[in-house]
């Protein structure tokens, strides 16, 4: 199997490559954490945020929003105490910020609707030949960052929103000689009708 190039030799790293990265997710609470690992990442490799995750997800009680929604300055600290995530105070900050933001996006209109919209409901499908080719970030990509601030969330640049559309599957940016680039694009589901 001829994965793209940024699947390393680590194990866990081609797992996620062949199971979970592009994969088109449409579930709201996935969304958000989602986009919550993907702001813990910055500056750091995505090979510390998976080797975490679990980790994360114990923390963060399953990454549900509903609960972060409510923590203040004593949950900062439990956390800021954890060995097993990234303990950075602007993150984890943003993160119970974030949740707030997605309750009332998810309270409007639907978190997973929200992004969705911005692709018609369907994967964006690119047929990138090299990873040379693959955008660090796009006009798309600014806008759901401008957009996504406006609603109060941080932690989300157009480069890690952009990262963030790759793992979500919004875009399918597997390159055309891997084998998951035809595999995901059979995933599309259309949201637009739904």
């Amino acid at each position: 199997m001829e994965r793209c190039g940024w699947a390393g030799p680590d194990q866990i790293y081609k797992e996620y490559h062949d199971t979970d990265w592009g994969v088109p997710e449409y579930d709201s609470r996935a969304l958000w954490e989602k986009l919550i690992l993907d702001g813990f990442q910055a500056g750091l490799s995505w090979l510390t945020i998976l080797k975490k995750r679990e980790n994360f997800r114990a923390a963060f009680h399953g990454f549900d929003p509903n609960i972060i929604a409510g923590w203040g300055e004593d949950e900062v600290q439990r956390l800021l105490g954890d060995a097993g995530i990234i303990r950075h105070r602007g993150k984890i900050e943003a993160t119970i910020g974030n949740a707030r933001a997605w309750q009332k996006i998810e309270q409007e209109q639907g978190f997973d609707r929200f992004l969705w919209g911005y692709v018609g409901g369907r994967p964006l499908q690119n047929r990138w030949q090299s990873l040379g080719e693959v955008p660090a970030q796009t006009p798309l990509s600014v806008q759901i960052s401008k957009d996504l601030k406006k609603a109060g969330f941080r932690f989300c640049g157009p480069t890690i929103v952009y990262a963030f559309m790759q793992a979500v599957g919004m875009v399918n940016d597997h390159l055309v000689t891997c084998p998951r680039h035809a595999q995901v694009a059979r995933m599309v589901v259309d949201r637009g009708r739904a």
